[in-house]
């Protein structure tokens, strides 16, 4: 089975959106994948100069994501809908999932053309695991995408993912609360929202040139307080220990927190409904 079906003969081949970085492309690249180009590399580099922990803020974001999962899958989730997904890399969604049950679902979700094309090849084999080529905003069309109809039932709990999403959105311009809202309203009691954000709470200058220089990328990042990620969570009953630096958020050993868990500069929460 080809992941994506159409979406990944409609997405292949076409606008690869050139003309900029792509925030999609550049966190491949800090994660040492190579489906990536060398003005995203070049950009990456230059923001790795202002903020030298930039790759480590981005796997912190990356491990937290796999815990979530991790902690989904233990309470008994087995269908997961990871929007605005980017590109598969070691330790996708599904992996973390199927290892606890080769049975789960799950639907990724992004707009970035490159990551859905190479999505079909890494998930061909797998027909519990498909991405879609949509944009996370247009609730209707990523819930009504035939795909998502075949995967998940969403009479039973769902995980929804947003790692690393929302501050893409600008406030004022994109209503990140408004598409969180839609989402959980189709969500049977017992899911969860699983969000990280950058954030400028807690933070040094380096995260502030860091966030300048994405302004020159197809994406700019918008930095979220903690009581505007809380905001984002309405409906939800945040699981302990709410919202917190990634490393802090149900870390595999009390070492890995490490002295300044602020520096990881992107506010981690799962939210569970009830």
């Amino acid at each position: 089975m080809t992941a994506g079906g159409n979406d990944a003969d409609r997405f292949a081949g076409k606008d690869l959106e050139l003309d900029k970085p792509n925030p999609a492309r550049m966190y491949d690249y800090v994660l040492g994948g190579d489906l990536n180009y060398a003005m995203d590399r070049q950009l990456v580099d230059e923001v790795m100069t202002a903020m030298p922990r930039a790759r480590d803020t981005a796997l912190l974001n990356r491990y937290w994501l796999r815990r979530a999962v991790r902690y989904g899958a233990r309470q008994g989730i087995r269908q997961f809908l990871d929007l605005g997904s980017g590109m598969p890399t070691v330790g996708q969604v599904h992996e973390i999932a199927q290892e606890f049950d080769p049975e789960s679902k799950v639907v990724y979700v992004d707009n970035e053309r490159i990551a859905v094309a190479h999505s079909a090849i890494v998930l061909e084999d797998n027909d519990r695991a498909e991405m879609i080529g949509a944009d996370a905003e247009r609730v209707d069309e990523v819930l009504g995408h035939p795909t998502t109809r075949r995967l998940l039932d969403f009479d039973q709990p769902v995980m929804v993912l947003m790692s690393a999403l929302v501050h893409y959105f600008p406030p004022g311009e994109r209503d990140a609360a408004t598409m969180i809202t839609r989402y959980r309203n189709v969500l049977a009691p017992g899911s969860y929202l699983a969000l990280s954000s950058f954030t400028g709470d807690h933070q040094d200058e380096e995260m502030f040139r860091a966030v300048e220089l994405s302004k020159g990328t197809s994406e700019p990042i918008h930095l979220r307080s903690r009581e505007e990620v809380r905001e984002l969570m309405s409906g939800f009953d945040l699981v302990d220990p709410g919202i917190v630096f990634t490393p802090e958020w149900h870390p595999d050993s009390p070492e890995d927190v490490g002295e300044k868990p602020e520096l990881s500069g992107v506010f981690a929460v799962v939210g569970y409904k009830p």
